[in-house]
Protein backbone atom coordinates (compact mmCIF):
# COMPACT_ATOMS: atom_id res chain seq x y z
CA UNK A 1 0.00 0.00 0.00
CA UNK A 2 1.64 3.25 -0.96
CA UNK A 3 0.96 6.51 0.90
CA UNK A 4 0.58 8.79 -1.88
CA UNK A 5 -2.38 6.70 -3.40
CA UNK A 6 -4.12 5.63 -0.02
CA UNK A 7 -3.81 8.73 1.76
CA UNK A 8 -5.84 10.93 0.29
CA UNK A 9 -8.92 8.89 -0.66
CA UNK A 10 -9.19 7.69 2.75
CA UNK A 11 -9.00 11.14 4.37
CA UNK A 12 -11.93 12.73 1.83
CA UNK A 13 -14.04 9.65 2.07
CA UNK A 14 -13.64 10.67 5.99
CA UNK A 15 -14.17 14.38 5.37
CA UNK A 16 -17.28 13.42 3.15
CA UNK A 17 -18.92 10.96 5.67
CA UNK A 18 -18.15 13.97 8.26
CA UNK A 19 -19.86 16.82 5.80
CA UNK A 20 -22.72 14.69 4.78
CA UNK A 21 -23.52 13.56 8.52
CA UNK A 22 -23.43 17.27 9.96
CA UNK A 23 -25.09 18.24 6.72
CA UNK A 24 -27.81 15.76 7.85
CA UNK A 25 -28.32 17.12 11.51
CA UNK A 26 -28.67 20.82 10.14
CA UNK A 27 -31.37 19.36 7.87
CA UNK A 28 -33.06 17.37 10.98
CA UNK A 29 -33.08 20.03 13.19
CA UNK A 30 -34.32 22.84 10.52
CA UNK A 31 -36.87 20.58 9.53
CA UNK A 32 -37.84 20.60 13.42
CA UNK A 33 -37.45 24.70 13.28
CA UNK A 34 -40.52 24.39 10.39
CA UNK A 35 -42.50 21.77 11.87
CA UNK A 36 -42.72 23.61 15.17
CA UNK A 37 -42.90 27.63 13.32
CA UNK A 38 -46.44 25.72 11.34
CA UNK A 39 -47.21 23.94 14.98
CA UNK A 40 -47.21 27.82 16.07
CA UNK A 41 -49.28 29.11 13.11
CA UNK A 42 -52.15 26.39 13.85
CA UNK A 43 -51.88 26.94 17.65
CA UNK A 44 -52.35 30.77 16.36
CA UNK A 45 -55.13 29.82 13.90
CA UNK A 46 -57.54 28.09 16.43
CA UNK A 47 -56.77 31.19 19.01
CA UNK A 48 -58.08 33.47 16.41
CA UNK A 49 -61.15 31.72 15.42
CA UNK A 50 -61.95 30.88 18.89
CA UNK A 51 -61.13 34.65 20.32
CA UNK A 52 -63.34 35.70 17.71
CA UNK A 53 -66.72 33.36 18.11
CA UNK A 54 -66.43 33.94 22.02
CA UNK A 55 -66.31 37.95 21.20
CA UNK A 56 -69.09 37.64 18.98
CA UNK A 57 -71.58 35.68 21.35
CA UNK A 58 -70.32 37.70 24.24
CA UNK A 59 -71.32 40.99 21.53
CA UNK A 60 -74.64 39.46 21.12
CA UNK A 61 -75.30 39.40 24.98
CA UNK A 62 -74.14 42.78 25.89
CA UNK A 63 -77.08 44.29 22.74
CA UNK A 64 -79.63 41.54 24.53
CA UNK A 65 -78.80 43.18 27.83
CA UNK A 66 -79.37 46.51 26.69
CA UNK A 67 -82.81 45.64 25.14
CA UNK A 68 -83.75 44.00 28.17
CA UNK A 69 -82.81 46.67 30.92
CA UNK A 70 -85.61 49.18 27.99
CA UNK A 71 -88.42 49.99 30.72
CA UNK A 72 -90.30 50.08 27.65
CA UNK A 73 -89.29 46.31 26.35
CA UNK A 74 -90.20 45.37 29.96
CA UNK A 75 -93.85 46.44 30.20
CA UNK A 76 -94.48 45.46 26.76
CA UNK A 77 -93.64 42.27 27.10
CA UNK A 78 -95.12 41.64 30.57
CA UNK A 79 -98.82 43.08 28.42
CA UNK A 80 -97.72 40.43 25.85
CA UNK A 81 -98.48 43.41 23.51
CA UNK A 82 -96.57 41.64 20.19
CA UNK A 83 -97.94 44.58 17.81
CA UNK A 84 -96.36 46.88 19.92
CA UNK A 85 -93.16 45.02 20.98
CA UNK A 86 -92.59 44.89 17.11
CA UNK A 87 -93.00 48.44 16.33
CA UNK A 88 -90.92 49.58 19.42
CA UNK A 89 -87.81 47.44 18.34
CA UNK A 90 -88.39 46.88 14.89
CA UNK A 91 -85.91 49.89 14.27
CA UNK A 92 -83.28 48.63 16.52
CA UNK A 93 -83.34 45.43 14.90
CA UNK A 94 -83.33 46.82 11.33
CA UNK A 95 -80.01 48.94 12.22
CA UNK A 96 -78.46 46.25 13.95
CA UNK A 97 -78.73 43.89 10.75
CA UNK A 98 -77.19 46.62 8.57
CA UNK A 99 -74.26 47.76 10.88
CA UNK A 100 -73.19 44.87 12.27
CA UNK A 101 -74.67 41.12 10.47
CA UNK A 102 -77.54 40.54 13.41
CA UNK A 103 -79.12 37.94 12.05
CA UNK A 104 -82.05 37.26 14.63
CA UNK A 105 -83.63 38.91 17.30
CA UNK A 106 -86.36 36.93 19.42
CA UNK A 107 -88.83 37.63 22.58
CA UNK A 108 -89.59 34.37 24.32
CA UNK A 109 -91.96 34.12 27.37
CA UNK A 110 -90.71 32.12 30.19
CA UNK A 111 -90.21 29.49 30.24
CA UNK A 112 -89.60 28.73 26.60
CA UNK A 113 -91.97 29.83 24.15
CA UNK A 114 -91.07 32.23 21.60
CA UNK A 115 -93.19 35.62 21.65
CA UNK A 116 -91.56 37.67 18.64
CA UNK A 117 -89.00 37.32 15.81
CA UNK A 118 -87.94 39.99 14.70
CA UNK A 119 -86.43 38.40 11.56
CA UNK A 120 -89.97 36.15 10.94
CA UNK A 121 -92.30 38.23 12.89
CA UNK A 122 -95.35 35.93 11.66
CA UNK A 123 -93.61 32.75 13.60
CA UNK A 124 -94.02 32.43 16.54
CA UNK A 125 -96.26 30.64 19.99
CA UNK A 126 -93.09 27.46 19.18
CA UNK A 127 -91.77 25.57 22.14
CA UNK A 128 -88.20 25.89 21.77
CA UNK A 129 -87.11 23.54 25.01
CA UNK A 130 -86.32 20.85 22.93
CA UNK A 131 -83.55 22.41 20.42
CA UNK A 132 -82.83 25.54 22.05
CA UNK A 133 -81.18 24.61 25.39
CA UNK A 134 -79.40 27.92 25.89
CA UNK A 135 -82.95 29.67 26.09
CA UNK A 136 -84.46 27.18 28.66
CA UNK A 137 -81.51 27.61 31.25
CA UNK A 138 -81.71 31.70 30.58
CA UNK A 139 -85.37 31.31 31.42
CA UNK A 140 -84.94 28.57 34.21
CA UNK A 141 -81.97 30.05 35.91
CA UNK A 142 -82.73 33.63 35.11
CA UNK A 143 -79.04 34.47 34.30
CA UNK A 144 -77.66 35.41 30.94
CA UNK A 145 -76.18 32.74 28.48
CA UNK A 146 -74.32 33.24 25.43
CA UNK A 147 -73.31 30.31 22.61
CA UNK A 148 -73.86 28.93 19.41
CA UNK A 149 -77.54 27.67 18.38
CA UNK A 150 -79.07 26.54 15.73
CA UNK A 151 -82.71 28.28 15.75
CA UNK A 152 -85.72 27.96 13.33
CA UNK A 153 -83.81 30.55 10.87
CA UNK A 154 -80.75 28.94 11.03
CA UNK A 155 -77.59 29.01 13.40
CA UNK A 156 -76.14 31.65 15.21
CA UNK A 157 -74.09 33.12 17.87
CA UNK A 158 -76.29 34.26 20.41
CA UNK A 159 -76.72 36.22 23.45
CA UNK A 160 -79.44 35.50 25.81
CA UNK A 161 -80.80 38.13 28.54
CA UNK A 162 -83.42 37.29 31.00
CA UNK A 163 -86.00 40.21 31.38
CA UNK A 164 -88.02 41.57 34.83
CA UNK A 165 -91.25 43.17 34.83
CA UNK A 166 -91.64 46.39 36.64
CA UNK A 167 -91.62 45.11 39.53
CA UNK A 168 -88.84 42.75 39.10
CA UNK A 169 -90.91 39.28 38.36
CA UNK A 170 -88.93 36.99 36.26
CA UNK A 171 -91.08 37.13 32.41
CA UNK A 172 -88.96 36.14 29.97
CA UNK A 173 -86.08 36.57 27.97
CA UNK A 174 -84.71 38.32 24.85
CA UNK A 175 -82.16 36.96 22.29
CA UNK A 176 -79.89 38.74 19.52
CA UNK A 177 -78.18 36.15 17.47
CA UNK A 178 -74.80 37.05 15.51
CA UNK A 179 -74.54 35.93 11.98
CA UNK A 180 -71.22 33.42 11.35
CA UNK A 181 -70.71 33.95 7.93
CA UNK A 182 -70.03 37.65 8.07
CA UNK A 183 -67.86 37.24 10.97
CA UNK A 184 -65.40 34.50 8.68
CA UNK A 185 -65.56 36.93 5.66
CA UNK A 186 -63.28 39.53 8.70
CA UNK A 187 -61.42 36.65 9.98
CA UNK A 188 -60.47 36.40 6.39
CA UNK A 189 -59.68 40.21 5.48
CA UNK A 190 -57.88 40.72 8.77
CA UNK A 191 -55.78 37.33 8.95
CA UNK A 192 -55.53 36.03 5.63
CA UNK A 193 -57.60 32.58 6.07
CA UNK A 194 -59.74 30.62 4.37
CA UNK A 195 -62.51 29.65 6.76
CA UNK A 196 -65.56 27.47 5.71
CA UNK A 197 -68.80 26.67 8.24
CA UNK A 198 -70.48 23.37 8.43
CA UNK A 199 -73.47 22.44 10.23
CA UNK A 200 -74.74 19.07 11.04
CA UNK A 201 -77.59 18.04 8.85
CA UNK A 202 -79.96 16.44 11.17
CA UNK A 203 -80.46 19.28 13.26
CA UNK A 204 -80.76 21.87 10.57
CA UNK A 205 -83.41 19.70 8.43
CA UNK A 206 -85.48 19.17 11.95
CA UNK A 207 -85.25 22.16 13.40
CA UNK A 208 -84.18 25.32 10.98
CA UNK A 209 -87.44 24.61 9.16
CA UNK A 210 -87.79 28.83 8.38
CA UNK A 211 -84.04 28.81 6.75
CA UNK A 212 -84.13 30.26 3.06
CA UNK A 213 -84.14 27.73 0.35
CA UNK A 214 -81.49 26.36 -1.30
CA UNK A 215 -78.99 26.26 1.98
CA UNK A 216 -80.05 22.47 2.74
CA UNK A 217 -79.60 21.09 -1.00
CA UNK A 218 -77.37 17.97 -2.16
CA UNK A 219 -74.84 20.73 -3.53
CA UNK A 220 -74.10 22.10 -0.25
CA UNK A 221 -73.81 18.47 1.39
CA UNK A 222 -70.14 17.88 2.72
CA UNK A 223 -70.17 14.02 4.68
CA UNK A 224 -72.65 14.42 7.37
CA UNK A 225 -72.90 18.01 7.15
CA UNK A 226 -74.34 21.15 5.46
CA UNK A 227 -71.85 23.48 4.08
CA UNK A 228 -73.43 27.08 4.96
CA UNK A 229 -70.42 29.43 4.24
CA UNK A 230 -67.16 29.14 2.93
CA UNK A 231 -64.78 32.68 1.92
CA UNK A 232 -63.44 30.53 -1.11
CA UNK A 233 -64.82 27.01 -2.20
CA UNK A 234 -63.44 26.65 -4.67
CA UNK A 235 -60.09 26.52 -2.80
CA UNK A 236 -61.40 25.16 0.41
CA UNK A 237 -63.18 21.79 -1.57
CA UNK A 238 -59.46 20.42 -2.30
CA UNK A 239 -58.21 21.13 1.34
CA UNK A 240 -61.07 19.08 3.33
CA UNK A 241 -63.75 16.86 1.79
CA UNK A 242 -66.85 14.15 3.83
CA UNK A 243 -64.59 11.97 5.24
CA UNK A 244 -62.59 14.81 7.02
CA UNK A 245 -65.62 15.96 8.36
CA UNK A 246 -67.17 12.59 9.46
CA UNK A 247 -65.67 12.92 12.75
CA UNK A 248 -65.62 16.61 14.04
CA UNK A 249 -66.44 16.56 17.48
CA UNK A 250 -62.55 16.74 18.85
CA UNK A 251 -59.87 19.76 17.34
CA UNK A 252 -57.89 18.12 14.74
CA UNK A 253 -54.98 19.69 12.19
CA UNK A 254 -53.06 18.51 8.59
CA UNK A 255 -51.30 19.69 5.84
CA UNK A 256 -52.67 19.60 2.17
CA UNK A 257 -52.25 20.74 -0.89
CA UNK A 258 -54.57 22.96 -2.99
CA UNK A 259 -53.58 24.23 -6.47
CA UNK A 260 -49.73 23.60 -5.60
CA UNK A 261 -49.40 25.06 -2.66
CA UNK A 262 -49.14 23.81 1.21
CA UNK A 263 -51.94 24.51 3.32
CA UNK A 264 -52.44 23.88 7.36
CA UNK A 265 -56.02 23.28 7.87
CA UNK A 266 -57.79 23.24 11.65
CA UNK A 267 -60.88 21.80 12.01
CA UNK A 268 -62.48 23.45 15.06
CA UNK A 269 -65.83 21.82 16.63
CA UNK A 270 -68.58 23.90 17.46
CA UNK A 271 -70.44 22.48 20.50
CA UNK A 272 -73.94 24.67 22.17
CA UNK A 273 -74.09 25.50 25.74
CA UNK A 274 -74.35 21.73 26.69
CA UNK A 275 -71.52 20.48 24.93
CA UNK A 276 -73.83 18.93 21.99
CA UNK A 277 -71.74 19.48 18.91
CA UNK A 278 -73.72 21.22 15.85
CA UNK A 279 -70.61 21.51 13.47
CA UNK A 280 -67.66 22.86 12.75
CA UNK A 281 -65.57 25.74 11.13
CA UNK A 282 -62.58 24.75 9.30
CA UNK A 283 -60.03 27.40 9.09
CA UNK A 284 -57.05 27.22 6.35
CA UNK A 285 -53.89 28.90 5.94
CA UNK A 286 -50.86 28.77 3.10
CA UNK A 287 -47.40 27.15 4.67
CA UNK A 288 -45.76 28.45 1.16
CA UNK A 289 -43.77 30.84 3.07
CA UNK A 290 -42.48 28.00 5.34
CA UNK A 291 -41.90 25.16 3.21
CA UNK A 292 -40.40 27.04 0.66
CA UNK A 293 -37.59 28.67 3.29
CA UNK A 294 -36.86 24.99 4.38
CA UNK A 295 -36.25 24.20 0.99
CA UNK A 296 -34.16 27.02 0.27
CA UNK A 297 -32.44 26.25 3.38
CA UNK A 298 -32.00 22.85 2.33
CA UNK A 299 -31.05 23.37 -1.01
CA UNK A 300 -28.22 26.20 0.01
CA UNK A 301 -27.05 23.81 3.30
CA UNK A 302 -25.69 20.89 0.74
CA UNK A 303 -24.46 23.60 -1.84
CA UNK A 304 -22.86 24.91 1.76
CA UNK A 305 -21.72 21.12 2.15
CA UNK A 306 -20.59 20.39 -1.48
CA UNK A 307 -18.33 23.74 -1.58
CA UNK A 308 -16.79 22.79 1.94
CA UNK A 309 -15.56 19.24 0.70
CA UNK A 310 -14.28 20.55 -2.17
CA UNK A 311 -12.49 22.83 -0.55
CA UNK A 312 -10.87 20.25 2.16
CA UNK A 313 -10.54 17.56 -0.31
CA UNK A 314 -8.80 20.21 -2.43
CA UNK A 315 -6.85 21.08 0.76
CA UNK A 316 -6.23 17.67 1.19
CA UNK A 317 -4.75 16.65 -1.66
CA UNK A 318 -2.19 20.32 -1.78
CA UNK A 319 -1.52 19.44 2.14
CA UNK A 320 -0.28 15.90 1.36
CA UNK A 321 1.01 16.07 -2.68
CA UNK A 322 2.91 19.74 -1.68
CA UNK A 323 3.91 19.69 1.62
CA UNK A 324 4.58 15.56 2.39
CA UNK A 325 5.17 13.05 -0.73
CA UNK A 326 6.43 15.54 -3.46
CA UNK A 327 9.21 16.76 -1.02
CA UNK A 328 9.45 13.04 0.55
CA UNK A 329 10.63 11.73 -2.94
CA UNK A 330 12.72 15.08 -3.84
CA UNK A 331 15.26 14.21 -0.83
CA UNK A 332 14.55 10.19 -0.90
CA UNK A 333 16.09 10.91 -4.76
CA UNK A 334 18.76 12.66 -2.83
CA UNK A 335 19.09 10.14 -0.41
CA UNK A 336 19.46 7.68 -3.46
CA UNK A 337 22.51 9.06 -5.31
CA UNK A 338 24.27 9.23 -1.76
CA UNK A 339 27.56 7.28 -2.70
CA UNK A 340 27.47 7.48 -6.54
CA UNK A 341 29.54 10.43 -6.99
CA UNK A 342 26.47 11.99 -8.68
CA UNK A 343 25.22 14.62 -5.71
CA UNK A 344 21.95 16.24 -6.59
CA UNK A 345 22.21 19.79 -7.15
CA UNK A 346 20.73 22.05 -4.40
CA UNK A 347 16.89 22.76 -4.45
CA UNK A 348 15.68 26.54 -3.86
CA UNK A 349 12.54 25.32 -2.76
CA UNK A 350 13.97 23.59 0.33
CA UNK A 351 12.97 27.18 1.56
CA UNK A 352 9.31 25.96 1.18
CA UNK A 353 9.84 22.72 3.00
CA UNK A 354 8.10 22.54 6.63
CA UNK A 355 10.21 22.24 9.87
CA UNK A 356 10.09 18.11 9.72
CA UNK A 357 11.14 17.90 5.68
CA UNK A 358 13.41 20.64 6.94
CA UNK A 359 15.52 18.45 9.15
CA UNK A 360 15.32 15.38 6.74
CA UNK A 361 16.76 17.60 4.24
CA UNK A 362 19.90 19.13 6.67
CA UNK A 363 20.24 15.11 7.73
CA UNK A 364 20.72 14.11 4.34
CA UNK A 365 23.53 16.78 3.76
CA UNK A 366 25.29 15.96 6.89
CA UNK A 367 25.06 12.01 5.69
CA UNK A 368 26.34 13.26 1.78
CA UNK A 369 29.13 15.81 3.48
CA UNK A 370 30.48 12.78 5.42
CA UNK A 371 30.39 10.12 2.60
CA UNK A 372 31.59 12.01 0.37
CA UNK A 373 35.01 12.60 2.28
CA UNK A 374 35.42 9.05 3.77
CA UNK A 375 35.18 8.29 -0.70
CA UNK A 376 38.12 11.00 -1.19
CA UNK A 377 40.01 8.93 1.20
CA UNK A 378 39.69 5.72 -0.07
CA UNK A 379 40.51 6.78 -3.65
CA UNK A 380 43.91 5.72 -2.68
CA UNK A 381 44.20 1.71 -3.64
CA UNK A 382 47.05 0.79 -1.78
CA UNK A 383 45.94 2.23 1.54
CA UNK A 384 41.91 0.25 0.52
CA UNK A 385 44.03 -2.91 0.14
CA UNK A 386 45.66 -2.02 3.44
CA UNK A 387 42.46 -1.67 5.46
CA UNK A 388 40.82 -4.51 3.32
CA UNK A 389 43.66 -6.62 4.48
CA UNK A 390 43.12 -5.38 8.15
CA UNK A 391 39.57 -6.38 8.12
CA UNK A 392 40.28 -9.64 6.58
CA UNK A 393 42.78 -10.59 9.04
CA UNK A 394 40.15 -9.17 11.66
CA UNK A 395 37.63 -11.18 10.48
CA UNK A 396 39.77 -14.30 10.83
CA UNK A 397 41.04 -13.44 14.53
CA UNK A 398 37.33 -13.25 15.32
CA UNK A 399 36.59 -16.75 14.70
CA UNK A 400 38.41 -17.34 17.60
CA UNK A 401 36.15 -16.95 21.07
CA UNK A 402 38.97 -15.77 23.10
CA UNK A 403 40.20 -13.38 20.70
CA UNK A 404 36.58 -12.29 20.06
CA UNK A 405 36.38 -11.66 23.82
CA UNK A 406 39.65 -9.36 23.76
CA UNK A 407 38.81 -7.52 20.55
CA UNK A 408 35.46 -6.89 22.89
CA UNK A 409 37.15 -5.29 25.62
CA UNK A 410 39.56 -3.90 23.99
CA UNK A 411 36.84 -1.88 21.85
CA UNK A 412 34.85 -1.38 24.98
CA UNK A 413 37.92 0.46 26.70
CA UNK A 414 38.57 2.07 23.42
CA UNK A 415 34.73 3.96 23.98
CA UNK A 416 35.54 4.67 28.03
CA UNK A 417 38.65 6.49 26.58
CA UNK A 418 36.88 8.37 23.76
CA UNK A 419 35.07 9.98 26.72
CA UNK A 420 38.24 12.22 27.20
CA UNK A 421 38.09 14.92 24.66
CA UNK A 422 41.76 15.11 24.10
CA UNK A 423 42.42 11.48 23.91
CA UNK A 424 39.53 11.64 20.89
CA UNK A 425 41.24 14.19 19.45
CA UNK A 426 45.02 12.13 19.39
CA UNK A 427 42.56 9.27 17.99
CA UNK A 428 41.07 11.24 15.08
CA UNK A 429 44.20 13.35 14.18
CA UNK A 430 46.48 9.73 14.42
CA UNK A 431 43.88 8.51 11.73
CA UNK A 432 43.95 11.38 9.45
CA UNK A 433 47.70 10.73 9.02
CA UNK A 434 46.88 7.21 8.14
Amino acid sequence: MRFQKSAPPVLILVVALVIAALTFAADWLFSGMTSAVERNQLDLMRSIISFNLAGTTTNSLARAEIVASDQTVRKLLAQRDRPALLAHTEAIFKEQREKYSVDQMQFHLAPSTSFLRLQNPALFGDDLSSYRPAVVAANREQVAKKGIEVARTGPALFGIAPIRDMEGNHIGSVEFGMDIGPLLDRLKAAYGLELSLFIDEQPLREYATGMRAGVVSEQNRVGPTMRLHSTDWDRMSQLVNGDDLRIHDEPRDWVRNAGGIPYGVLLQPLRNSVGETLGAVVVARTFESTRSAAGRTAVLQWLFALFGFLLVAGAILIVIRGWVVRPLAAIAARFASVGTGRRAPPDEDDRFLCAEMTTLARQHQRIADMIDGRQGYMTDGRQSQRITDVIDGRQGDLTDGRQSQRITDAVDGRQSDLSDGRQSQRITERFDRR
